[in-house]
């Protein structure tokens, strides 16, 4: 049995201002209406002996996580929440440890959540392969056949040959793991033929996987072991211990194992894959106009060559412009030249030392009831657009700084708000002073949406005391 483990951790700092903290890379729609999880989830979908996936993600996301999942009918075997992020190594050790609980050493098909396959069965039958190779003890990894010296990834070079039944494509042992090369470099890598972009896709058995990383990094082993014997249920969750999983180094499969095993082995792919690392990644696979461009929204370019446009909420127009990347959400736009994303990184960085928002979460907030959507603000006040799904319930809670008014536009919704309990449909509204207990419920068969109007000396979301949660949060 082969068990997809996807690793859904990641922020994609440099897809902003799409891609952000509270709702990253992995959870949106990028190149087709599935969500990059959901088309990793797809593409392990129709192949022989191949069980539901294992989902090891951050805890600040479990719930799209949950419902991404549910909306495409996958069921996961788990959904493993990480306290704090801690890379690779851990998060598949974890996963090969949870694996081994109700099976007998069942095959790991490791796969990052944001990259973009598009020759299925080429993918499929390269695991096939490397599964007859992790069967007989090998750590595979599934090196990408480079198309241009590209000096954005790392590479790794191919050993001698190996001779395998039922590996038709061809193995090799693996020389050596190289880091991300300058373009010389790289030019000669892809000339030499003997190197492959690293991918960051395994193929082993649990127990292979966990013997080698105990010689290689045993306390490592001795955390993610502590964290899983004292792990808690929650809902369709698996919590990890945070206190044993945070004592963890944090560190690559490449560079825990992978670099130091005499068991590594890697098997070329050529499927039309791209880790989607960057807005002219997406342009590379997008859907080009007649001028080159890739268009997604409502975008009106005039002589202009190239480019990549993305519009979420307004009109975006352009004049003029070759090789650049305009993106558009909400409450921020990037510009920039498409050989220059890559720096949008340091973007992302100023705004978290200046403490701003806009690289943490979008004006819409996803909450497993729903979601709410910031529209006006000022020192004292705030009003907000929530949606609150059908037959879901928001926390009983209460606050010390502000008082709400809610005015229902859409649904029915019933509402506690101290010893009351009141229905309202719409263009009904209802006062909840400062201090008073309440709650909001869609009782309904459809979503319910109000305005929120907050007043108050502080408006912050952590100024919410919570007495009952039907989603566990504190």
């Amino acid at each position: 049995m082969i068990i997809p483990v996807i690793l859904s951790g990641g922020t994609g700092s440099r897809l902003w201002p799409l891609s952000r903290e509270l709702y990253p890379k992995q959870l949106l729609p990028l190149v087709n209406d599935q969500t990059m999880l959901q088309n990793t989830v797809l593409r392990t979908k129709g192949q022989e002996d191949v069980a539901e996936p294992i989902i090891v993600c951050n805890e600040e996301h479990r719930f799209m996580v949950a419902e991404q999942l549910r909306s495409i009918s996958a069921t996961p075997k788990a959904i493993l929440l990480e306290p704090v992020g801690r890379n690779t190594a851990p998060a598949v050790a974890v996963a090969a440890l949870h694996a081994l609980v109700d099976a007998n050493d069942p095959l790991l098909l490791i796969l990052p959540s944001d990259h973009v396959i598009q020759n299925f069965a080429c993918f499929h039958k390269a695991v096939a392969e490397g599964a007859e190779l992790a069967r007989n003890g090998m750590l595979v990894t599934f090196g990408i056949v480079p198309n241009a010296p590209e000096s954005g990834y790392g590479y790794i070079k191919a050993g001698e040959a190996l001779r395998v039944k039922g590996v038709a494509a061809g193995a090799f042992k693996v020389e050596q793991f190289v880091e991300k090369p300058d373009q010389a470099t790289a030019e000669q890598y892809l000339a030499s033929g003997d190197y492959y972009w690293n991918s960051g896709m395994f193929l082993f058995s649990a127990n292979s996987y966990l013997q080698e990383l105990e010689q290689c990094a045993p306390e490592m082993v001795r955390a993610c072991r502590m964290s899983i014997e004292l792990a808690k249920s929650d809902q369709d969750f698996v919590r990890l211990d945070k206190s044993a999983f945070a004592s963890c180094l944090s560190d690559s499969i490449d560079y825990a194992v992978m670099e130091k095993t005499d068991k590594a082995v890697v098997i070329p792919l050529d499927t039309g894959w791209n880790d989607v690392g960057a807005w002219s990644a997406l342009w590379e696979i997008g859907e080009k106009d007649k001028d080159g461009n890739v268009v997604r929204g409502d975008v009106i370019a005039h002589d202009s060559h190239g480019c990549y446009f993305q519009s979420n909420n307004r009109l975006v127009t352009a004049v003029g412009l070759e090789d650049h990347v305009i993106v558009e959400t909400a409450d921020a736009v990037l510009v920039a030249p498409k050989n220059r994303v890559q720096d949008v990184k340091s973007i992302v960085n100023q705004l978290n030392a200046q403490g701003r928002s806009e690289s943490v979460i979008h004006r819409k907030v996803y909450r497993p009831w729903g979601a709410y959507q910031s529209v006006d603000n000022a020192e004292r006040f705030q009003v907000k657009r929530i949606t609150v799904n059908p037959g879901a319930t928001l926390s009983l809670q209460m606050h010390h700084h502000r008082a709400e008014h809610w005015i229902v536009v859409k649904g029915t919704a019933c509402i506690t708000k101290g010893a009351e309990t009141i229905m309202l449909s719409e263009n009904q509204s209802v006062y909840i002073p400062l201090g008073v207990t309440h709650r909001l419920e869609n009782p309904g068969v459809i979503p319910l949406e109000l305005i929120e109007v907050q007043s108050g000396s502080y408006l912050g979301e952590d100024d919410i005391v919570r007495f009952e949660d039907h989603y566990g949060r504190t």
